[in-house]
């Protein structure tokens, strides 16, 4: 029996039943494949039948004689792991519909707050296999998420949670988000509510003329914040889902880490983590057009030194842009802008930072430095 090799190209991987199909019709093997959570129960006669060899099959409910033929046949099988809230060998990132499920009974039944009590309850146990299976999740979001973004030119937009609906401050987030999208970025959020749902509220409303935008925000301002109740916040978002189907897709980025912090309903692809850290490094790196910084506190603060640090010791390319958004906030109440601007004249990200007064400056000031 040959070894199953450690590596394999992305095109010989599988993450839908649609996708095993094709591939068996045109090549009649599945050798070196990469089969991530699909649910094989109704292809047993495939399976016994095709070459396996150096196939790995991660979270693949399959027939026990199937199970153990391709094992034989030199493949890894890793089978589902049962009784969890969550697949860690998932192939796609979350929609809002699935992290959501079954709000109309309450939040506390959804995929998402029952990740998050088992999250809390594994993480206080200290259970290693537990923190195992965090990581093959963590692990294939990433995956999933660089095959979604490959040739996309990505902006990051951060700010704080406990921007409320309704504000002058959420609306103009939105209104960022729109023309970003519509000038054809890819806009990735920390996937949250306050800043982050507004940037993705933006550019779902970008296919939609003006008007869808300020309704959906009228309507929005019912429920102003997920405090106290998740429920009538999300269901708020999906009640203007619901009016003006199919918008505009964007990235969100959130983490069970925070999991008292909801993820917010408008972006279109989700990529949920429980590592904080590897969320965090994901979201800055992957925004390769540039950054803007809405007013936040601890967490934005943060994220704009975690995103100057790889800029400061850019040495292949250029340095990503960063806008940082009011004046006020960002050189009185937290005075980030003089310590980023005394970083950027050491290196040569000084003419790739920008600080604008108002956040319908940020678009232009983006295009300014490059993004």
């Amino acid at each position: 029996m040959q070894p199953t090799p450690l590596h394999a190209s992305r095109d010989r991987e599988i993450e839908s039943l649609a996708e095993f199909d094709e591939v068996v019709s045109a090549g009649g093997s599945l050798a070196q494949y990469r089969v991530q959570a699909v649910d094989l129960t109704d292809r047993t006669a495939v399976l016994l039948s095709v070459d396996t060899a150096g196939a790995v099959f991660l979270g693949c409910s399959m027939d026990p004689e199937a199970a153990a033929k391709v094992r034989a046949a030199g493949a890894l099988v890793f089978p589902p792991v049962p009784g969890l809230p969550f697949d860690p060998y998932r192939g796609l990132l979350y929609s809002p519909a699935e992290l959501f499920d079954s709000l109309d009974t309450d939040y506390a039944a959804t995929p998402d707050a029952r990740a998050y009590a088992w999250f809390q309850q594994t993480k206080a146990d200290g259970d290693v296999f537990a923190s195992m299976l965090r990581a093959i999740h963590d692990d294939s979001v990433s995956d999933a998420l660089d095959e979604l973004l490959v040739d996309a030119r990505v902006v990051g937009v951060m700010g704080g949670h406990a921007m409320a609906r309704g504000t002058e401050a959420y609306k103009g987030a939105a209104r960022l988000g729109r023309e970003l999208a519509r000038a054809g970025f890819t806009v990735a959020t920390g996937g949250g509510p306050g800043a982050m749902e507004a940037a993705n509220l933006g550019a779902y409303a970008a296919p939609f003329d003006d008007g869808m935008l300020t309704e959906a925000l009228q309507l929005l301002a019912k429920a102003p914040s997920f405090a106290p109740s998740v429920t009538d916040w999300a269901r708020a978002a999906f009640d203007v889902r619901e009016r003006w189907p199919a918008g505009g897709p964007s990235v969100g980025i959130p983490t069970w880490f925070y999991g008292h912090e909801p993820p917010n309903a408008f972006a279109g692809h989700i990529a949920k983590y429980f590592a904080n850290a590897t969320r965090e490094d994901g979201l800055l790196a992957r925004s390769n057009a540039g950054v803007v910084f809405l007013p936040g506190a601890a967490g934005t603060v943060q994220e704009i030194f975690d995103n100057a640090t790889p800029n400061y010791y850019e040495s292949r390319g250029e340095p990503t842009p960063m806008v940082l958004v009011n004046r006020a906030h960002w050189t009185e109440r937290h005075p980030t802008w003089p310590l980023l601007q005394s970083l950027a004249r050491e290196r040569p990200m000084e003419s790739r930072i920008a600080l604008v007064d108002r956040i319908e400056e940020a678009p232009e000031a983006l295009k300014r430095l490059g993004g």
